[in-house]
């Protein structure tokens, strides 16, 4: 049996005659991105322009950057108005709308909590003498937010800093490079090419085989093979993106106890539910980067209902006992196909 994930939609576009398989990579967020493109006629230098797409990422939205456009906003004064460039008001205002719409459980204003617990820049969770905040703390944290939103004004593209609030776009800039290099290659009059930054994926027309762009969806890890004892799932990548949320990426422990990375902003603390993975497939990465987030905060029960409500393909994985079972939003189970 093999099963793979199928787009509803094909493009009638084929591949370019005689085109050729080219390759780019670098990096850029602390983590790594490659390019795969089918190309027709001599090679064009993309390689820097590639890069230069995701260097005004960083510019822009990094809160490790001190100098980034996002890191002003965290300093800047109380009651004060700040423009942003377009690109960050546009990611921000999207973050803002998941937010309201997963009733918090993703948060863009989040960055103080993030921080407190270790895993803002510096990653002071992996140092030696690092310890969970108190309660007291989280709850102080939690107090100074409350009734501190951050307002956004479309007409002056400027977002209002109430005091004190630290942004995160971490869980969204990711799938928004990605859609920002696939955008940056279809001005390049690019059509079929497969993008990558930090594991996720966005890809459309075909390879010079007129095979579509196949790449398996990010396990747990081994253990997923017995635990489910099913195959691993294929995606093919034509017109489609594809994000993975986990808690097996970055944790510490500390007294026996597991602190996840994904921090829950209604509660102020790392989630504790049973996923270990949430997997959402869009026609925008910036969306499923978010997505997948937002569900894994909300665990399996409310994740999928909130994935059905608004018909999110999205795959879950849950620990159960001392395996791994996966739920899916009948969505994502529309594009399933077993051979």
């Amino acid at each position: 049996m093999r099963r793979v994930l199928l787009p509803h939609h094909i493009s009638p576009d084929p591949a370019p005659a005689a085109g050729v398989l080219r390759e780019f990579g670098g990096t850029s967020m602390g983590t790594s991105w490659s390019v795969r493109l089918v190309e027709q006629g001599g090679p064009a230098p993309l390689q820097e322009g590639l890069q230069q797409q995701l260097d005004a990422v960083v510019a822009e939205m990094s809160h490790w950057e001190a100098d980034s456009d996002l890191g002003r906003f965290n300093r800047a004064a109380a009651g004060s108005w700040q423009a942003l460039p377009a690109a960050f008001y546009e990611v921000l205002s999207f973050a803002m709308n998941v937010a309201r719409d997963s009733g918090g459980a993703y948060d863009p204003c989040a960055g103080a909590l993030v921080n407190l617990w270790g895993f803002g820049p510096g990653s002071r969770f992996k140092d030696d003498d690092f310890a969970p905040p108190a309660a007291s703390q989280v709850q102080a944290v939690l107090a100074q937010r409350a009734g501190q939103g951050v307002k956004l004004d479309q007409a002056t593209r400027a977002a209002w800093q109430p005091g004190g609030v630290q942004l995160d776009l971490s869980a969204v800039a990711k799938g928004y490079g990605v859609d920002r290099l696939a955008q940056y290659l279809e001005a390049q009059g690019i059509r079929h090419y497969l993008v990558e930054v930090g594991g996720e994926l966005r890809g459309a027309g075909v390879k010079p085989d007129g095979q579509p762009w196949w790449v398996a969806l990010e396990q747990v890890g081994a253990e997923v093979q017995d635990a489910l004892g099913v195959p691993q799932i294929v995606v093919a990548l034509h017109g489609l993106a594809i994000a993975t949320s986990g808690d097996y990426r970055r944790f510490f422990q500390q007294g026996g106890q597991r602190y996840s990375h994904t921090i829950d902003p209604r509660s102020g603390a790392p989630i504790e539910n049973s996923l270990a993975s949430v997997s959402v497939v869009h026609v925008h990465c910036m969306a499923a980067d978010a997505w997948s987030t937002a569900l894994t905060v909300l665990g399996l029960k409310d994740g999928l209902a909130l994935a059905e409500s608004r018909r999110l393909a999205v795959r879950f994985v849950a620990r159960e006992g001392e395996g791994l079972r996966e739920y899916m939003s009948s969505h994502f189970r529309a594009m399933l196909e077993e051979e």
